[in-house]
Parts: C-alpha cells; structure tokens; sequence
C-alpha cells in the first residue's frame, strides 16, 4: 500500500489539472501561434508560468486504484500487477484466468 499522502498528492494533481485545464490550453495555443507578434506570444507564455505548477498534466503520476502502487501500472485496467494477479486469482476480473502449461 502507498503512502497516502502520496496518493492524495496525486489526487490534487488531477484535480488542479481539470481545473485549469482550458485556461492552459488557451495559452499554449496563443505562444505557439506563430502568426501573432513575439511580444503577445511572450506575455502568453509568463502568464502560462503564473499558473500552479501541479496544474500541469505531466505531474500526474499513473497509480493503481486499489493500491496506489506507482509502478507496474496497467493503463487498460487502472491496477498495478499485483493487485491484477490478485484479482485475477480470486475470478474477480471477467475472462481472465490463470495460465498453465
């Protein structure tokens, strides 16, 4: 299990990333618009900086669901391995079962 302060870091990360999440995507816009004058691209850009860094989709780190195990992240399901091969051992996940040969 994850520290959960960890996980609930994470989950404000998320949440600021919604949030401003039209407001980011405007300003990139207009500083990678290369038909407007360098200054109003500039000023875009600082306001861009102005924003909270964990406003940024790129500090979102991937967690497991039940967990919170940051590594051996499946995307598809949202479980770490672990907690996959868990699941899956108890008949939980649909389809999947144990290999054997």
């Amino acid at each position: 299990m994850a520290k959960t302060s960890m996980v609930e870091r994470n989950n404000k990360r998320r949440r600021l990333a919604k949030k401003y999440m039209t407001r980011r995507t405007r300003l990139k816009a207009l500083a990678a618009d290369r038909n407007l004058p360098g200054e109003e691209r500039f000023a875009a850009r600082l306001r861009l900086t102005e924003l909270p860094r964990n406003s940024s989709p790129v500090r979102i780190r991937n967690r497991c669901e039940l967990s919170g195990r940051p590594r051996g992240y499946y995307r598809k399901l949202k479980l770490s391995r672990i907690a996959l091969r868990q699941l899956s051992n108890e008949g939980q996940i649909p389809g999947m079962v144990k290999s054997s040969w």
